[in-house]
């Protein structure tokens, strides 16, 4: 098919499985994956290949730049106890366990350990499209360590393919390859990010902004490659740093287009992804003799179970080495590893690195087991996307985990904390701007009906928690409590009178366009004020990235609102 046919073809198949989804009550990756495979069947779709390049330098750059935009960086560093292993010592124990039990499925030990690093690592973009549901902090773990867990795989691949095709293997070769994909992968990915810093606090165009960070991504991921690092981690690595710097270089109109855009294209990309992940299955499927396929078919089952295993009984062992991080809440130990082990899904990565093994050996012979490679990978794919995203919400329901509302509990703190510290500079800010008293006490009126807006909405919410857990208590003990009588305010019939002008206006006095333009630069100066405390609060630890992030877009609409869309800025 050509490649207008095969666009026109994965945008519909996109729009049918967003369309669908909601009204199936189905996540939308696990019916793309469906439709890819029913698509499967005509024979001409089958053809459409998806080739290891376009994932890695089309569609996983793009993909993990935005996954590392939207990180907390803060749970990063409160559970590096839990991810640094788990992308690690766990990507390891994975694909030599994997290795171990294909290679007792009749699997050729090189080809089995190609095969481990192929589907030893949770994908990132498939964590994050199907774990939405989990608890922010455990949801946020489980992003984090498939960021990072890919590096660790490709080391593997690259070791295991070089036994696979005759080449030597020595414990030195194996140091300086984890030292350069590591090393050179952060070295990469920081020296790119600190180029566009540079660039950055020259550009105030937002479309310049937005093109200059859309270079990111894939200048690290070259500049990785050209040194044979990692461009996994030379992507995550600047797309963190990014992420931390990006209130000082850029502005709010630029955020805004970003916000609006970057979602939109991943969601795209990822949906493609998933269609043509199915696509991939069938081919690979009608491409293997069907004397074959049994065998396989068990082989992938055997190598799925194992990776849940593994997953689990690492976490289990690794336990007495571990320590909840700071605020996190209590449940069961074992109900949480049964989570986090249903939410290890596999992706793009998984079978970009299964494709990329190569045809032939050294020797120009072929290389012995890919088809059972590449066909395990699909099939392992597809079973933790259809099989562990369809009970992932039953096995989280099942967990009962305890509540998080660490999130809600900081962004009340922010908002009343960045309110609270403008009103405390609105003297200073008006003396500094020429503001009349007028303008200011009205600002002061304003800002004072916010703070008590925002502490009666954390008071109505407390005691909300309070009366359900009463409630709760009365349940139990098998006394309900009567029907509180349902409280609705009183609606006013009276219409809004609208003036537009008035005799009582003196125009000897001040002109309202100077108070209005007064009242526009010292609400842009209260609005500059609370960026200042609120990424102090991020500084200190106080307030997660992700609660900066919303009330930062909440500042961003505000003064776009106070200053004007420019649409070609």
């Amino acid at each position: 098919m050509e490649g207008l046919e095969v666009t026109v073809l994965l945008g519909l198949a996109v729009l049918t499985g967003t369309l669908l989804a909601p009204r199936l009550r189905l996540a939308t990756p696990l019916l793309l994956v469906v439709i890819g495979l029913l698509l499967g069947f005509f024979p001409a779709l089958r053809e459409i290949e998806l080739p290891p390049e376009t994932v890695l330098l089309l569609f996983l750059p793009v993909m993990l730049f935005w996954e590392s935009l939207t990180t907390s960086l803060r749970s990063i560093r409160r559970s590096l106890r839990y991810i640094i292993p788990m992308s690690t010592l766990l990507v390891v124990a994975s694909a030599f366990a994997v290795a171990g039990v294909a290679t007792l499925m009749g699997v050729p030990w090189e080809a089995a350990l190609i095969l481990g690093a192929a589907v030893a690592p949770p994908d990132a973009t498939a964590v994050a499209a199907l774990g939405r549901l989990l608890p922010q902090r455990t949801f946020m773990k489980l992003k984090a360590e498939s960021l990072t867990n890919d590096g660790t795989a490709l080391v593997v691949y690259a070791i295991a393919v070089s036994l696979a095709v005759g080449g030597s293997v020595t414990p030195w070769s194996i140091t300086w390859t984890v030292l350069v994909s590591y090393v050179g992968g952060a070295a990469a990915g920081i020296a790119i990010a600190a180029l566009a810093f540079l660039l950055l606090r020259s550009i105030h165009s937002s479309l310049s902004i937005n093109i200059t960070l859309l270079l990111v991504p894939f200048s690290a991921f070259l500049v990785a490659e050209l040194i044979h690092a990692s461009g996994v981690l030379a992507v995550v690595f600047a797309g963190l740093i990014i992420a931390w710097i990006s209130p000082r270089i850029t502005t709010a109109q630029s955020r805004r287009q970003a916000v609006a855009a970057w979602p939109f294209g991943v969601y795209l990309l990822n949906g493609s992804l998933f269609v043509l992940i199915g696509l991939e299955v069938q081919h690979i499927v009608h491409e293997i003799s069907p004397r074959e396929i049994w065998w396989l078919t068990l082989t992938t089952f055997v190598v799925w179970i194992t990776l849940l295993l593994v997953r689990y009984l690492f976490q289990f062992l690794f336990a007495p080495f571990a320590r909840p991080a700071r605020g996190a809440p209590i449940g069961s130990p074992h109900r949480a590893r049964v989570v986090s082990t249903m939410a290890g899904f596999r992706g793009a990565v998984s079978l970009a690195i299964a494709l990329s093994v190569p045809l032939t050996t050294e020797s120009g012979a072929p290389l012995e087991g890919r088809d059972a490679i590449v066909f395990v990978t699909a099939g392992v794919i597809v079973l933790s996307l259809l099989v562990q995203g369809t009970l992932l919400p039953a096995v989280v329901r099942w967990a009962k985990l305890p509540a998080d509302d660490a999130a809600v509990n900081e962004l009340e703190l922010a908002q009343r904390a960045v309110s609270g510290a403008a009103m405390a500079a609105l003297d200073d800010l008006a003396a500094e701007h020429g503001i009349s008293d007028e303008v200011r006490d009205r600002a002061r009126r304003d800002g004072y009906e916010l703070l008590e807006l925002a502490n009666a909405r954390a008071f109505a919410r407390q005691r909300a928690l309070d009366d359900d857990e009463i409630a709760e208590l009365e349940t139990m003990l098998d006394a309900p409590a009567a029907a509180s009588p349902s409280l609705r305010p009183e609606v006013s019939d009276n219409g809004l009178e609208m003036l537009a002008m008035s005799t009582d206006i003196d125009l000897t006095q001040r002109s309202p366009i100077i108070r209005f333009e007064e009242a526009t630069r010292l609400k842009l100066a209260m609005i500059e004020r609370k960026r200042e405390v609120l990424l102090a609060l991020r500084r200190d630890g106080t307030i997660d990235d992700l609660v900066v992030r919303r009330v930062e877009a909440h500042l961003d609409n505000e003064e776009i609102r106070l200053s004007g869309v420019q649409e070609f800025d």
